[in-house]
């Protein structure tokens, strides 16, 4: 009896999403049809010769035909983030017709951007990203009205921003945008197509469209600061980006069409490495969700940067954990290396990167492997051959080499070590421009 009643449970729940999905689509589709008749009767502009030329590919698939491509042109879109994710968004979403497209991003292109947000050109290092993608925009399709943002989008900025769009693409790629742009969703009634990638790793979902969650019914709280890393940091493959950022652009198309977006309630994970798609359900929207529920706590937006204890960019933020008397810049290693005193110079990075570009007479030891009992006693055996009265760590940044230092400390604490401030990067910057930066 139970399993007959659970059964039928689920089945009025499937028949209430397929009529909420209907509804949707019959407004959609009444939308257009008055457009349409309305060009009939001389009201309206039909589709231009041009533009029928243009369109004419996606024109003729059932699913789009003229109604659909009036949506798409009536249709607003706003793209946080104007990177990896971005990139494709904007371009594609142009290339089909969709009629306004917005752009936000504080940043300016670097070199280092180019492999994998392919709006931007050599040329446009140094440029606004908002400015370089609007140019890709304009080029692919003159026709589309393009806004953009050049700041850092806040809780006290959005609203004026986000008001006048239909759809929110979020391709920023950091936590405190990501509950930023969920609960303006939320509260300005928009649907949020949310992409993001790392490493060989992609995810997409759509939050905020009919009965399905939002953001915050999955993760109510942020993750520690600590469980989170980006791009800068990791790495990430460039067709990753360009694989979800595609996908999002999808999922916006199919919205402007009155279509059923594919991951409404469903989760995209893609493995890049292994080649593999992998689609999870999600539940519903949450009835006791502090946004979206029945009785929200959120009525207005936060400070999300205080929620979620960081900066709300992809940047690296560096750590501070050592006195001044364990730290030493790298004008001062420079003077050390040349006066004739002995040292021991241990880099941190992975072996991947040590590859990369290292120091001379530095021994890698990666950080995640001090621990390790052999790596110990290698290090050990080090000490013991150098006889330094110092021992130095690098690593990239400065911060992984301020945690090996106080993991050393503690495991070796006869001996001193000391921290090169700034790492590698403040080499490069501070003594030899010609030393490899990545």
């Amino acid at each position: 009896m139970e399993e007959e009643i659970k059964k039928l449970k689920d089945e009025i729940r499937q028949k209430d999403e397929e009529i909420m999905r209907l509804k949707a689509l019959a407004e959609t589709k009444n939308r257009v049809f008055d457009e349409v008749s309305c060009s009939k009767e001389g009201k309206l502009s039909p589709l231009s010769q041009s533009e029928i030329s243009r369109y004419s590919r996606q024109l003729i698939l059932p699913e789009i035909g003229v109604a659909g491509q009036i949506a798409l042109k009536q249709t607003s879109t706003l793209i946080v983030g104007a990177g990896g994710l971005g990139c494709p968004v904007g371009i594609y979403l142009a290339a089909a017709g969709i009629g306004e497209i917005g752009i936000v991003d504080h940043d300016i292109v670097e070199v280092s951007n180019l492999h994998r947000q392919v709006a931007h050109t050599v040329d446009s290092v140094g440029e606004e990203k908002t400015k370089s993608l609007e140019r890709a925009i304009k080029g692919i399709n003159p026709r589309i009205k393009c806004h953009t943002y050049t700041l850092l989008l806040n809780s006290k900025n959005i609203e004026k921003i986000i008001e006048s769009y239909d759809i929110i693409v979020d391709a920023s790629d950091n936590v405190p945008t990501r509950y930023l742009l969920n609960d303006a969703a939320v509260l300005f009634n928009k649907h949020l197509i949310s992409g993001s990638a790392l490493r060989f790793e992609g995810q997409l979902t759509v939050y905020n469209y009919l009965d399905g969650p939002c953001y915050r019914c999955l993760f109510p709280k942020p993750p520690s600061a600590n469980a989170v890393t980006n791009c800068s940091e990791s790495g990430v493959m460039g067709v990753i980006t360009g694989v979800i950022g595609c996908l999002q652009a999808l999922e916006v198309i199919k919205i402007a069409i009155g279509c059923h977006p594919s991951y409404f309630k469903k989760m995209l994970l893609f493995d890049g490495f292994s080649g593999e798609f992998r689609v999870i359900k999600l539940r519903s929207k949450q009835e006791n969700c502090t946004v979206c529920g029945k009785d929200p706590s959120i009525k207005k937006l936060i400070d999300y940067e205080e929620f979620c204890n960081r900066s709300a960019t992809d940047k690296i933020i560096n750590v501070s954990l050592l006195p001044e008397s364990d730290r030493i810049s790298c004008v001062k290693f420079k003077e050390v290396t040349e006066n004739g005193s002995k040292f021991l110079l241990i880099d941190v990075r992975p072996t991947n990167e040590f590859k990369i570009c290292s120091l001379p007479n530095s021994v890698n030891i990666p950080f995640d492997k001090l621990s390790h009992e052999n790596s110990l006693f290698e290090l050990k055996n080090l000490v013991e051959q150098f006889d330094c009265s110092c021992n130095y760590v690098i690593c990239r940044r400065g911060n992984d080499s301020q945690r090996a230092v106080l993991a050393l400390q503690n495991c070796m604490p006869k001996c001193i070590w000391r921290d090169i401030i700034g790492g590698l990067q403040a080499w490069h910057h501070e003594i030899d421009s010609t030393f490899p930066l990545y």
